[in-house]
C-alpha cells in the first residue's frame, strides 16, 4: 500500500519498529530504575500462571518508562504543568528524518552529540528527527547506562531543532542531557522552550535503536504510545520508508 504524501510517497508494506522491547530477559536500563517485572497474579490458591496449573495467564507488571525501554515524554517531565502525554499528541503520524551521528568529546571529557554536525545535515520540512549515534552497537538494546555519563545532546542543538520547527525528537540515548547536570536538563528546556513558551504539542522520544539496515533519509514515523495518563509511557516508533 503506498501513501501520498505531498510530493513524497511511502511504502506502508514496509514497516520496520525502532523501539527496544520491554523484556524480562537482558533489558536496557537507566537512571538505576528498577527493572521491568511481570509476576502473576495470586489471590488465596489461585496463581495466574500457566507454568503453574492456572488456565490463564493473568499478570502484573512493573514498569519505569524512563528507565526500562523505549518511551515517549511530554512537557510534564521537567515541569507540574497539568498535562499529560495523550492529552498532547493528538497526531501520531510526521514526516521524519533518521540522521547517524558520531558524537565529540569536549573539553570535560563528556561525550556530546554537537550542532555543527546535526544541523548541516537536516533536510527541510520535517517535522520529527530520528537520532542513531555511531558507533551503532547492537549492545544499546540491553545495556546498564546507569552510572556511565552517557552521551547527550548539545543543547544549541534542541534549540536549532526548536527554531526550525521540529516537534518530535527520537534518540537512541536515555536521555538528551547529561546523566548529572544538577538539574538543568538544558536541551530538554531548549527544545520545548521551557519556562518562558511551552511548547505542549512537542514530544522526545528517548531509548530507540535504529538497526544499521535502516539506511539515513526521509520516513513517515508512526508514533505509537501506550494509554499511560503521565508524563511519559512505553512507545513503538514505526517507520515506513520513502519511495525513491
Amino acid at each position: 500500500m503506498i501513501l501520498q504524501h505531498g510530493a513524497r510517497q511511502f511504502d506502508l508494506s514496509n514497516s520496520r519498529s525502532i523501539a527496544i522491547p520491554y523484556s524480562t530477559g537482558e533489558q536496557v536500563n537507566c537512571y538505576y530504575a528498577p527493572p521491568f517485572q511481570v509476576t502473576p497474579v495470586v489471590m488465596g490458591t489461585f496463581i495466574g500462571d500457566i507454568n503453574q496449573g492456572s488456565p490463564v495467564n493473568y499478570m502484573n507488571v512493573q514498569v519505569n518508562p524512563h528507565g526500562n525501554g523505549t518511551h515517549t515524554e511530554c512537557i510534564a517531565h521537567i515541569s507540574n504543568m497539568p498535562v499529560n502525554i495523550q492529552g498532547v499528541l493528538k497526531n501520531h503520524h510526521f514526516i521524519a528524518q533518521i540522521i547517524s551521528v558520531t558524537p565529540d568529546i569536549i573539553e570535560n571529557g563528556d561525550t556530546v552529540l554537537l550542532s555543527k554536525n546535526i544541523i548541516p545535515i537536516l533536510e527541510k520540512d520535517i517535522e520529527a528527527v530520528i537520532i542513531r549515534t555511531l558507533p551503532n552497537e547492537s549492545a544499546k538494546t540491553t545495556k546498564a547506562y546507569s552510572g556511565t555519563n552517557p552521551p547527550y545532546l548539545e543543547a544549541t542543538a534542541a534549540l536549532s531543532f526548536r527554531e526550525s520547527g521540529i516537534k518530535h525528537i527520537l534518540i537512541d540515548l536515555p536521555s538528551l542531557d547529561r546523566e548529572e547536570d544538577g538539574g538543568a536538563l538544558a536541551a530538554h528546556k531548549a527544545f520545548w522552550h521551557y519556562p518562558e513558551a511551552p511548547r505542549l504539542d512537542c514530544t522526545i522520544t528517548e531509548l530507540i535503536f535504529v538497526p544499521d539496515a535502516i539506511a539515513d533519509g526521509i520516513y513517515l514515523l508512526n508514533l505509537q504510545i501506550a494509554p499511560f495518563c503521565m508524563d511519559a509511557t512505553p512507545s513503538n516508533p514505526v517507520i515506513y520508508p520513502m519511495l525513491k
